[in-house]
């Protein structure tokens, strides 16, 4: 049964909607603090940026650097809560900080890890001896520092940075949320395991002492605090040893290490082999292939229509499918065997905005995961349809259309104004869409016959070179 469109796909937020322009040179606002530039202006105070008040008068105690981190106190006017928080944020990069013996005993990925939040740690703690005034400095992840780079073909975060102040009270618990979370990360790394961003969420929550105020009140808050870290200390979601539901699956012609586990992906029945959410080397690795090509299906149905019909077998290739918008794990193992198996890579999405979409956040990167496009981004990956012109070419029927909406008209404009859509195959292909003012599922092809998708669908139009890239 068709799964249903609400389940299938996630359509993109309002930001992830707008337009996105060429990169260009990035400009900082006035509520975007760039790092400070030089150790004696930090001991002086530095200038704050503009919607930052400064604070006025620092204990004397943390301007010499002799109070301990627990002890500190913000301003007096700020708020009891703001205070537990602050007090509580230092006490964790005091903790942070001391990490070095640890470091001695880790190895690879897990020592660079541990050494980048024991820096960071580290500046806090060095800022709070130079100005009493410490800061968290991150990229600014944000629509007006994203654009794309059409060099490289991916979506790329810019350079504008924002910081995070201990003494400015609306920062105040993000400043402590983020050190929460960075020693969760630290006793993971410590002990060698590894816990869902919802176990994270636990795991960093509970009451502040003195107060009724949570550390965290639902995940909302916990999984862009994640995200913050990762770019704060440039570290992937994975080396902080944390993970997704996972959500693919994959069958065919190739060989995999999964953990010390030699697995044949053409030996997994019907069900499939499940990608896991950390596909890292560390962890995953490709032992052989006779795989000629790659297919990538959006719906489920459609993989084990094909998998039932051994169309891995009979063509020779690694068959997947990311079950609606690829979740990062789907991502990242799309993008590694593209790069070590260096295969050409199929997709095979339903006709309509959203399957457009799917396919560009592929080829592309997504807007809320511009820092991480490097890693999860595939330019080369190969449009193979459903297409707008499927409907002639392969004589179907009215039965397998579906009227489009006004939220798919609008969709489909916009997606004509991205530049990666301004290629003319691209701008045929959704003028196409919109013409026929009819959209069309994967599933539809089941007008024709059961395994017409199989037998006669994607064999023709890989003999005929029907792609755009």
């Amino acid at each position: 049964m068709p799964m249903k469109k609400s389940d299938r796909k996630t359509p993109p937020s309002t930001v992830q909607s707008a337009p996105i322009v060429p990169k260009t040179r990035a400009t900082k606002t006035e509520s975007e603090k760039a790092v400070p530039p030089a150790p004696a202006a930090a001991k002086k105070g530095g200038a704050k940026a503009a919607s930052v008040e400064p604070v006025q008068s620092a204990p004397a105690a943390a301007k010499k650097g002799g109070a301990k981190a627990a002890s500190v106190e913000p301003v007096q006017s700020a708020p009891a809560a703001a205070k537990k928080r602050g007090a509580k944020a230092l006490t964790e990069a005091k903790m942070l900080a001391d990490t070095q013996t640890a470091v001695k005993v880790l190895k690879g990925v897990d020592a660079r890890t541990m050494e980048k939040i024991e820096r960071m740690a580290s500046k806090v703690l060095s800022e709070l001896d130079a100005s009493g005034q410490p800061s968290l400095t991150m990229k600014h992840r944000s629509l007006s520092n994203i654009a794309y780079n059409p060099k490289r073909g991916i979506i790329e975060l810019g350079d504008k940075t924002l910081s995070r102040e201990f003494f400015n009270i609306n920062m105040a618990k993000k400043f402590m949320q983020s050190f929460l979370v960075a020693n969760g990360v630290k006793t993971l790394i410590e002990e060698g395991k590894t816990i869902s961003i919802r176990q994270m969420f636990y795991m960093s929550k509970h009451t502040i002492k003195g107060t009724q105020e949570n550390t965290f009140d639902d995940q909302a808050e916990s999984d862009p605090v994640i995200e913050d870290l990762e770019v704060t200390i440039d570290a992937l979601r994975e080396e902080l040893h944390l993970f997704a539901n996972r959500r693919g699956l994959v069958v065919g012609r190739l060989v995999v290490d999964d953990a010390g586990d030699e697995i044949d992906l053409a030996r997994m029945g019907r069900g499939g082999w499940g990608i896991p959410s950390i596909c890292e080397e560390e962890h995953l690795k490709f032992k052989r292939t006779t795989a000629k090509f790659i297919m990538l299906v959006e719906k489920q149905a459609i993989f084990h229509r094909l998998n039932e019909d051994r169309f891995w077998e009979k063509n020779d290739c690694i068959l997947m499918t990311s079950e609606g918008q690829a979740a990062r794990g789907a991502r990242r193992l799309l993008q590694r065997m593209a790069m070590e198996l260096k295969l050409p890579i199929y997709i095979l999405v339903d006709n309509d905005p959203w399957g457009l979409y799917i396919y560009s956040v592929l080829k592309q990167g997504s807007i809320n995961l511009a820092f991480e496009s490097m890693r999860l981004a595939v330019p080369g990956v190969r449009f193979l349809g459903m297409s707008a012109f499927d409907y002639d070419k392969f004589k179907l029927t009215p039965a397998a259309t579906i009227k489009l909406s006004k939220e798919d008209i609008t969709r489909a404009e916009q997606m004509k104004a991205y530049p990666w859509f301004k290629e003319k195959r691209w701008q045929r292909e959704i003028d196409k869409l919109l013409s026929n003012g009819f959209k069309m599922e994967l599933d539809a092809l089941l007008t024709k016959s059961i395994s017409f998708v199989t037998e006669e669908y994607i064999p023709r139009k890989l003999r005929e070179n029907d792609w755009i890239v």
